[in-house]
């Protein structure tokens, strides 16, 4: 069993350099508590209170950053660790009296009439452009003081709360598959075998198990999205999804044209569904449990050895910084494998800035799915890197921009393995290629629709296990059309994603559409220019945090307002579509 190693954030809990550094994050809150309350009374003398808040806000945020990252780490492969839970507890705690100097800054930094000019004369304050400005932008959404210390205390014990709650019941809850307690991770990894017997009873002891925690979690559900309601129109937006929007750093025209587009190609990828039905013997459409199920002949299964020198290989052709960002994860213990007991579902990447470094949680059993999953999380640690050479208050990209990189792996990887694949394999490859791409368009749409209706009836009455079921269900069915059997579906998907319970990330959906399409895009171009355009790329990752979508977009030429860039991105899954239906006639 291969684990992540994090001792470069603290060696223990309880060593010196942990309970130290909870001392210091202690003491720098009350520091800049008192310099906002005295400080930000004036603008007088605005350029020295600006700079001292700004070299005492980057000081803490790293501190605090190192710190609560590994509680977070800690507890995500082991939710039941009391420590991890109360030092992030703690640590949430302290962080929430930021507010205030945080309500303070965002409010005096407006009245500062010479802000352009103190910019353009400071090398220092002009590399941190971006965020002074979207700071003095963002300040029409910011409430009062008082209002806005009581939301991040009260935050702590709800959508917080509600959030942890979905993760521990998810994580610890025990599936009933073949006699045996499972996790439901592992009953999960369980969908693509290369059995249909095996994925037919592991969908239906997987439904079996929801009923268990579906109150619970449908509570954390209504907590969450009940609190972003009133949060959001408190601070005038017109929905969570405006809020989402302007906090992705991107224009409404932008994400209309993308949904647009994906709405046009649906007709595309319910062929690519309906012949995977008909390749597995099923007349009335595909059901849930064969969504991923394996198509074409390849028995390959891989260890973590040797699913990370696939990696390497096929990352080598993008570039020898890609390959050996991948080789130090591995060498250096980033990566933290295999399903257990207590460890979440999923898989992530989380950027350490503090310490120029990155870690990767997997469920890996050997599944090649597996491995574009490892690709996936292994772009992130490279925009990650290509972050680290930026100032912290630089390096906090959007949700959108957040898959480039990932997408961006897995398509070097796919394409590279399709072209040494015989015929059989290639139908298989492509058919893993197409079903994360329908996951990403087709799926993804069903759970922005859901995610919409819950916000707007979450307004007007609480919801049950059964509405939301019901909610879920009509999503998929105006999402999927015809091409899913309607009595194979899936709906209780609302249960276990956990984007859907963090208060302050809502709508975590469409910017996976958007990086699959835009990465798709890159990466055409990069097969058009070659290596030349490979310092494009990563000056795009680089500036991801300093800029809005349109305008990193625009770094490589490519505008996101018109749909037909999204067409033109689809038309590329379309071709795959279309070769996948050529294979299997």
């Amino acid at each position: 069993m291969k684990t992540w190693n994090l001792e470069a954030l603290y060696p223990s809990f309880e060593s010196e350099e942990f309970q130290q550094a909870l001392n210091t994050i202690d003491d720098m809150v009350e520091q800049a508590i008192a310099f906002a309350t005295k400080e930000l009374t004036s603008t007088d003398d605005a350029h020295r209170k600006l700079k001292d808040y700004l070299t005492h806000a980057e000081k803490m945020r790293s501190i605090v950053h190192r710190s609560y990252a590994y509680c977070s780490l800690t507890i995500s492969v082991d939710t039941l660790n009391e420590d991890a839970a109360k030092y992030m507890n703690r640590l949430q705690a302290t962080m929430a009296k930021t507010a205030l100097p945080s309500t303070l800054f965002a409010k005096w930094l407006p009245q500062v009439e010479n802000l352009d000019e103190l910019i353009e004369t400071d090398p220092e304050l002009k590399e941190v452009e971006f965020y002074l400005k979207r700071i003095v932008d963002g300040s029409k959404y910011v409430l009062t003081d008082k209002e806005e210390m009581i939301i991040s205390k009260l935050q702590q014990t709800g959508s917080t709360a509600w959030g942890r709650l979905q993760g521990e019941l998810t994580s610890t809850l025990k599936v009933d598959y073949d006699g045996k307690d499972i996790t439901l991770s592992e009953v999960r990894n369980l969908s693509s075998d290369p059995s249909q017997d095996v994925r037919k009873a592991a969908y239906e002891a997987e439904q079996a198990a929801y009923p268990k925690i579906a109150q619970a979690v449908a509570y954390a559900m209504n907590g969450v999205k009940g609190e972003v309601n009133i949060i959001s129109e408190m601070r005038g937006f017109a929905s969570p999804l405006a809020q989402a929007v302007y906090n992705s750093r991107m224009e409404e025209s932008t994400l209309q044209a993308l949904i647009s587009s994906m709405k046009t190609y649906l007709p595309h990828f319910h062929k690519y569904l309906k012949r995977k039905a008909e390749l597995l013997g099923h007349k009335n459409g595909l059901p849930y449990y064969d969504i991923f199920a394996p198509v074409g002949e390849s028995n390959r299964t891989f260890t973590e050895e040797e699913a990370m020198e696939f990696i390497f290989d096929n990352f080598k052709t993008f570039s020898p910084e890609l390959e050996g960002l991948a080789r130090r994860a591995w060498e250096e213990e980033w990566i933290d494998f295999t399903p257990r007991q207590g460890k979440r579902g999923g898989a992530f990447c989380s950027n350490l800035h503090p310490i120029k470094e990155s870690r990767i949680m997997t469920n890996f059993t050997g599944s090649f799915s597996n491995v574009i999953t490892l690709a996936h999380e292994l772009g992130h640690a490279y925009h990650g890197d290509r972050i680290f050479k930026e100032k912290v208050f630089n390096s906090s990209y959007t949700m959108p921009v957040a898959e480039t990189a990932s997408t961006f792996c897995e398509t070097i990887v796919k394409n590279a393995a399709l072209k040494e694949a015989d015929t059989e394999e290639q139908i298989f490859i492509l058919e893993q290629s197409l079903k994360g791409s329908t996951q990403v368009i087709v799926d993804i749409l069903s759970r922005f629709i859901f995610e919409q209706n819950v916000f707007d009836a979450r307004k007007t009455t609480p919801l049950n296990v059964r509405m939301l079921n019901d909610m879920m269900l009509a999503a998929q069915q105006e999402a999927y059309g015809d091409s899913l059997d309607p009595d194979y579906m899936a709906p209780y998907a609302w249960l276990n994603k956990p984007h859907y319970y963090r208060g302050g990330l809502s709508f975590y959906n469409f910017p996976y559409a958007f990086g699959l399409l835009f990465a798709k895009g890159i990466y055409a171009e990069f097969v058009k220019q070659g290596a030349p355009f490979v310092d494009k790329i990563n000056l795009l990752l680089q500036k991801t945090g300093q800029m809005t979508v349109e305008d990193v977009a625009s770094l490589v030429g490519l505008d996101l307002k018109s749909q037909s860039f999204w067409d033109s991105s689809l038309e590329v899954i379309k071709q795959e579509i279309d070769l996948f239906l050529e294979l299997t006639a």
